[in-house]
């Protein structure tokens, strides 16, 4: 049994490796990275069964290391941990977590005891062990009637960005129609969520001036 821990912050990597060889020496010897290119490297030299890895980090994040740790050996087992639980990472993450393989999402603000609680349940129990908040987020994306699609929240993020619509068109390969398109869909969700979240009926929604079925949106493509 051997541990790769790969974490960039000093303070966060010692505490952890104390918590490992106090709690958990079973899982030694512990690998530290304090990057994810390192960790990847040290991955490959060590091959370790278990891997604690912060999702945020230099030269290489947290996702990008799972995705090449798991093409390689997808029975590897990860638990990720981060300040946030950021909707972009829970997606990526969709995408390259392996059929039936067994991983974890924590926050750092967990205590000591939850964190090697999960870790003795990913690895020992083969239990996933994903945290409330990251729940929340992930059930809301995954949400078919007012969850976003992959392709909706790309173009929420290039409109946060503040790309027009042929900047869009571009960076995702797509025509101007196509980004009409799913401009029309995400402003459909997003109204959708706002008025459940005011409780407005759907007669009240028809009867409004702005809604999807009247917002002409050739006219806001060209803003």
């Amino acid at each position: 049994m051997s541990t790769l821990l790969a974490e960039d912050d000093a303070l966060y990597r010692q505490h952890v490796h104390s918590l490992l060889t106090q709690h958990l020496p079973e899982f030694g010897p512990v690998y530290m990275a304090s990057n994810g290119r390192e960790a990847l490297e040290l991955y490959r030299q060590h091959h370790p069964n278990f891997v604690l890895m912060d999702i945020r980090m230099p030269e290489m994040t947290g996702i990008e290391v799972a995705r090449q740790v798991w093409s390689e050996c997808p029975s590897t087992r990860i638990i990720f941990w981060s300040h946030f639980a950021d909707e972009v990472y829970v997606r990526e993450l969709h995408k390259i977590v392996p059929p039936q393989t067994v991983y974890g999402y924590l926050l750092k603000n967990c205590t000591d005891e939850k964190l090697v609680s999960a870790i003795q349940a990913v690895v020992q129990d083969e239990q996933c062990v994903i945290d409330r908040e990251v729940r929340g987020v992930d059930s809301r994306s995954q949400n078919k009637i007012t969850g976003l699609s992959d392709a909706e929240y790309e173009v929420l993020i290039d409109i946060a960005l503040g790309l027009t619509d042929q900047a869009i068109a571009a960076r995702r390969f797509l025509s101007r129609r196509g980004v009409t398109n799913r401009l029309r869909n995400l402003y459909d969700k997003l109204v959708r969520n706002l008025y459940d979240k005011l409780e407005v009926s759907n007669d009240q929604i028809e009867s409004m001036p702005l809604t999807p079925k009247t917002l002409n949106f050739a006219e806001f493509t060209e803003l």
